[in-house]
């Protein structure tokens, strides 16, 4: 099968939720400057979306390609989080789309193992009752153009929520429930993911395969610009967390 053959089988294998809540993309893009959204919830104190010059060339470079590459798990130490992969999340879930990830490991950190890992997260996708067929779909069709397995890391984990968010509930929620997907922002649902173990080049290449399977790639982006007035800072009247 070629890449040609697998990218004309996307018509109908997927598809997003449209009656439900979603982030504007604009408002992904503020608090990832660590202003503050429009739209209520979409960001929270307890989940940092404020990128630094790094991760947000990244960013940009992920929404030209329709994939986030990072080095290892993406943690930023001083954030003790990740704000790049939520923020990337955060735009997919905007957009309706998948979110793809090719982590490049250290192989000194990975036993010596020369070896990346391919994730795809079909949670922004919003739909929990066809996820299992549309990760066995595209499962499918990459092992028959590049011979690799995937694996299906989470189904049913829980919510991420903070003790230090006063907006969030308390409660655990059974996030099986249609109205947890219809109403809550995609930081307190469940990641669904699926992921390959890859060489470098192999995961560039699934990569770009899922990004069309997926129609990822932002084809209208211009790279994000600064606005005016932002300044850096840690806490949350600087926007350092990208309140909504």
């Amino acid at each position: 099968m070629t890449n040609n053959a697998i990218e004309s089988t996307n018509a109908k294998f997927w598809s997003a939720r449209h009656d439900c809540w979603r982030p504007d993309v604009r408002d992904v893009e503020k608090i990832s400057f660590g202003l503050p959204a429009k739209k209520k919830c979409t960001g929270s104190r307890g989940v940092p979306h404020r990128l630094n010059e790094d991760e947000r060339r990244s960013f940009d470079q992920a929404r030209r390609k329709g994939f986030l590459e990072v080095q290892g798990s993406a943690w930023r130490s001083q954030r003790r989080d990740a704000p790049l992969m939520n923020t990337y999340r955060s735009l997919s879930d905007a957009r309706g789309r998948p979110v793809i990830v090719l982590h490049k490991l250290d192989p000194n950190a990975n036993g010596g193992v020369a070896e990346d890992m391919l994730v795809v997260d079909l949670s922004p996708l919003r739909l929990p009752e066809e996820f299992y067929a549309v990760s066995q779909k595209m499962k499918d069709m990459l092992i028959k153009e590049f011979g690799v397995e995937g694996q299906l890391d989470s189904e049913e984990p829980q919510a991420n929520t903070t003790d230090d968010d006063e907006d969030e509930e308390e409660a655990v929620l059974d996030m099986n429930t249609d109205s947890s997907w219809e109403s809550r922002p995609i930081y307190q649902l469940p990641p669904y993911s699926i992921s390959w173990r890859v060489s470098r080049q192999q995961g560039k290449e699934m990569g770009k395969v899922l990004a069309n399977l997926f129609e990822t790639v932002d084809a209208n982006f211009a790279a994000t610009k600064k606005p005016k007035g932002v300044m850096p800072g840690k806490g949350r009247r600087s926007g350092g967390y990208g309140i909504g």
